[in-house]
């Protein structure tokens, strides 16, 4: 979710999500926004699947393993998730390069304004997203 929401972000700036810096050009790999997404998947991502295991939210039996190896979520999981996931992006916080709240759905809305900047010679170097 998180890399779709980057992707977009990105898209809406201009930007390729495709042509990235950190990892490389592959068909079908949007690079540049796991490059963005390496400032945000710790601290966002990580964290908000470790609180709902923490709270006992996600459990084992709403998982499912595939004959192929592969996992799904049931329904109600996945619902789960997704809203933990909308009302995390409502948390505000303060950016610290611009200095102002704004919750962290806009974040990489903001990291990409910031990219596309740099990129246009507006900037001397793209301030990275680094939580305290």
């Amino acid at each position: 979710m998180l890399a779709h929401d980057i992707r977009a972000a990105l898209e809406a700036q201009g930007l390729d999500p495709q042509v990235g810096y950190l990892h490389r050009d592959r068909p079908g790999r949007p690079g540049l926004a796991l490059d963005i997404m390496e400032e945000f998947g710790a601290v966002l991502a990580d964290r908000l699947a470790l609180t709902l295991v923490n709270r006992g939210q996600l459990r084992a039996a709403g998982f499912r393993t595939l004959d192929g190896g592969g996992i799904t979520m049931d329904d109600t999981t996945r619902r789960s998730v997704i809203t933990a996931w909308q009302e995390r992006k409502r948390d505000e916080r303060r950016h610290p390069f611009l200095g102002e709240s704004a919750p962290l759905g806009l974040f990489w809305h903001l990291q990409a304004l910031l990219l596309k900047r740099y990129m246009r010679g507006d900037l001397d170097g793209y301030p990275p997203c680094l939580w305290r």
